[in-house]
């Protein structure tokens, strides 16, 4: 049995009110994510399809709120304790104090991780 612990994830990134930590178990990646800060990505994920991340996943809110916004105009608002499927054709929304487990299909994360990067360099270099 393919297993990770959050200390143990081989990829880090941080930013100012992220800490993410991640690992690639059998074609499927693991992420823990930890949000000090509101956020909202929207513009990251510009260039994708509706312009929105086309990868799906799947969770569980450890504490704090989450919300996922589809390009059908539905929503969903995961709270502590909630597992979810965010299905593809959505943006997120990040709140302080939330932390997340998720599972994404690796291929697909790095798919859009692609254009998400690209955008957040831009960005910066803006």
């Amino acid at each position: 049995m393919a297993k990770i612990a959050p200390q143990q994830a081989s990829q880090v990134e941080t930013m100012d009110g992220f800490e993410g930590r991640y690992e690639d178990l059998d074609g499927y990646t693991v992420g823990f994510e930890t949000y000090t800060a509101d956020d909202d990505p929207a513009p990251l994920f510009a260039g994708l399809p509706d312009d929105a991340c086309q990868c799906p996943h799947w969770g569980v809110v450890l504490e704090g709120k989450l919300v996922y916004r589809y390009t059908d105009g539905t929503e969903d608002v995961i709270g502590t304790g909630d597992a979810y499927y965010a299905r593809p054709g959505h943006t997120p929304l990040f709140f302080a104090d939330t932390r997340i487990v998720e599972f994404s299909p690796t291929d697909e994360l790095g798919q859009t991780m692609e254009v998400v990067l690209r955008n957040l360099a831009a960005m910066q270099e803006a």
